[in-house]
């Protein structure tokens, strides 16, 4: 098999991966009124799966990239640029707030949305830029382990703002596109791609996708999460733990 084989192969893989993650969540859409606790516990879970990503693989993963490009410095880069994504939803949090007629609170989703894409795409592009098998294989391990996670993360998170089954489907599917495609842009932009300004806006985003997830995971859960049941509060809480210890355990692994 040739690497381009093997990468198609991959970018397969990961796109059905990331189909078969939702197939649970859209069942719940369509049924929700009789699932509304599976709901409650999935936002919960996906909760801990954004707080996972941030801490154990994008921030550690824009920290090294940083650091490569500017050399070891003391100034937290990584850091900042994440409270930026975390201020940043909370400024579209407080302005819809402030103002209930402006579409910020309906913005946020499709923020969260962006960032994932996004992250995607890069991932893909990593993936596409190796030239040799052995480091192709264990980036696809890397990328498969978390991405059926993401998507079902994001799939909850859009059916939290009551979005339309073809919406969401619609949203889930150009987000699973997204790897297979940057994994056929990296392969085709190698060279610009592992340049200075490739891993800068790579590391960036990262950084900035952090930030969003913390403040989803976080201040986003606590406000905006619907309880029917109020004494199933440590069973959430263990929902979140659960998804916080797998991307734990899936940085371990990889």
């Amino acid at each position: 098999m040739t690497l381009i084989t093997y990468k198609m192969f991959a970018a397969l893989l990961i796109f059905a991966s990331s189909l078969v993650a939702i197939i649970y969540p859209l069942k719940l859409k369509i049924t929700s009124a009789h699932h509304a606790e599976s709901l409650e516990l999935g936002e919960a879970f996906a909760s801990g799966i954004f707080l996972g990503i941030a801490f154990f693989h994008m921030l550690p993963e824009a920290r090294v990239t940083f650091q490569q490009v500017f050399g070891n410095g003391h100034y937290p880069l990584a850091e900042l640029v994440c409270v930026s994504g975390f201020i940043f939803l909370l400024f579209l949090e407080r302005l819809s707030l402030a103002n209930p007629f402006t579409p910020s609170q309906t913005t946020i989703p499709y923020v969260l949305a962006i960032m994932l894409i996004i992250h995607s795409l890069i991932e893909g592009t990593a993936l596409g830029i190796n030239t040799t098998l052995s480091e192709t294989i264990m980036l696809f391990i890397a990328i498969i382990a978390h991405k059926g996670s993401a998507s079902f993360a994001l799939c909850i998170t859009l059916m939290r703002y009551q979005f339309s089954f073809r919406h969401v489907l619609f949203i889930m599917l150009f987000f699973s596109l997204m790897t297979p495609l940057g994994i056929g842009l990296g392969t085709g932009l190698t060279f610009f791609l592992q340049a200075k300004p490739g891993q800068i806006i790579a590391a960036f985003f990262n950084a900035f996708a952090a930030g969003t997830f913390l403040y989803m995971a976080t201040l986003h859960h606590i406000q905006f999460h619907k309880r029917t049941h109020e004494d199933h509060g440590m069973l959430e809480f263990f929902c979140l733990l659960v998804g916080l210890v797998l991307m734990g355990v899936i940085v371990i692994w990889v």
